[in-house]
């Protein structure tokens, strides 16, 4: 039952990381703040869905 989601850069850089989450247990959009190699600093992540 895992969903595998996208987390996109708030930069504006189209950087992004893709992970899987619970979708029973974590019903929430998921944020974060992580390295973007584009931006060259830490900024913070959103939740997108991943396109299939």
């Amino acid at each position: 039952m895992r969903e595998i989601i996208k987390l996109e850069s708030t930069a504006g850089t189209g950087f992004f990381y893709t992970t899987t989450k619970n979708k029973k247990k974590h019903t929430a959009k998921f944020e974060i703040n992580k390295f973007d190699p584009k931006a060259k600093k830490y900024v913070k992540f959103v939740e997108k869905k991943v396109s299939k």
